[in-house]
């Protein structure tokens, strides 16, 4: 071929790099993944320019809808490096679908966004396929979602994600935070592990530290020191919605990016102070080990971390012990953490310093 005719030949969009085939193969593949989600309401059938949800179906009276969108974090990033791609899906669930039962609602349907400079059918599917599974565990119906390759956007073999999820919730049964008074209990669900907030340190750590996250934790010899960083959210839907029904529960705070001290008093009214007890739970070896690797003080943990508390539940007092048992009944590990009391608004950590320092200064001489 002359230089006339290569540059006078027809362009491609393959050639610019991007794979229609690639991605129509992907949804392909993963309706199955997608169908597998189903639920009253949504069929959750993929190749639509929208996927439909039936309110009626659902059985829902006078709802109000409730949405709400996330993602990963530099979470990913570990994820993409050491090859951990099965869990990450469940984790951008995660962060949507405990963002909307705090405020009573049912999530009902969920839509994923996957960006990368090439598609790789293989990671796509992996994802996609921790996506459904984190949407069975939700109850919700993973009815659609957008796949762009785009070249020269993001780095070889790096890919980000956002997830988009909708809940609806009964008008009367809207759970605000209004009914907090003075004298409630604070009640503490153990997360299982990091969650997906805080990985920019912990990655630095990481870095600072040369720890070798492909050899066993040295708080957990039978976990590899990745795995115990990169252990999914924790999804407290199922667990929590029987005891909204029943209006048992009067505040809910998911533990995310601002740890106890900035979620905790997005629940509150002006003049309620919540008080949690540091000492109320055993930090988790893992956060420990955080902790000291760091030197990081007590109030930057429970400022960055979730410190082994994945949600809030603020209940009456004399709701707190029957709540405990039913949400036990469920599989949840829970902790009487604190009280609710007359004061301004806000959340006090106290006796963290006695309760966490024991731990990290054992984690600060442990090698990873």
């Amino acid at each position: 071929m002359s230089d006339t005719e290569r540059d006078n030949a027809p362009y491609t969009y393959a050639q610019a790099g991007v794979s229609i085939a690639a991605g129509n193969a992907l949804v392909r593949a993963i309706g199955p993944l997608a169908k597998s989600t189903r639920r009253p309401g949504a069929d959750a059938d993929l190749g639509g320019f929208g996927g439909f949800f039936d309110l009626k179906a659902a059985g829902f009276t006078d709802p109000l809808l409730v949405a709400a969108n996330d993602g990963v974090g530099t979470k990913l990033k570990l994820a993409i490096d050491h090859d951990r791609h099965d869990g990450v899906g469940i984790d951008l669930v995660a962060m949507c679908v405990n963002d909307l039962i705090v405020q009573g609602a049912e999530p009902l349907f969920f839509l994923d966004y996957y960006a990368t400079a090439k598609l790789e059918p293989d990671v796509a599917e992996r994802v996609v396929a921790s996506i459904a599974e984190g949407c069975r565990q939700a109850g919700c119906a993973l009815i659609g979602g957008e796949t762009a390759e785009m070249p020269g956007m993001y780095a070889e073999g790096d890919y980000d994600l956002a997830g988009f999820c909708v809940g609806a919730v009964e008008r009367d049964r809207v759970l605000t935070g209004a009914a907090i008074a003075p004298g409630d209990v604070i009640l503490g669900l153990a997360s299982s592990g990091v969650h997906s907030n805080g990985f920019s340190l912990v990655r630095r750590l990481a870095a600072d530290k040369g720890w070798k996250l492909d050899r066993p934790a040295p708080f957990d010899m039978d976990v590899l020191l990745i795995d115990a960083l990169m252990a999914p959210t924790r999804i407290y839907v199922k667990s929590l919605l029987p005891l909204l029904a029943e209006k048992r529960i009067k505040g809910l705070a998911h533990i995310t990016g601002g740890g106890l001290l900035e979620n905790v008093p997005r629940v509150l009214s002006e003049g309620i102070h919540a008080r949690i007890d540091a000492d109320a739970w055993p930090q988790p070896r893992l956060m420990a080990f955080l902790q000291g690797q760091g030197a990081i003080e007590p109030e930057e943990m429970a400022r960055t971390f979730n410190c082994g508390i994945g949600m809030v539940v603020v209940v009456a007092a004399g709701e707190a012990a029957g709540v405990t048992t039913a949400l036990e009944a469920a599989g949840e590990m829970v902790f009487a953490i604190g009280a609710i009391e007359a004061g301004t608004r806000g959340c006090t950590v106290f006796g963290s310093d006695e309760a966490w320092s024991a731990r990290a200064a054992w984690s600060a001489t442990h090698e990873a």
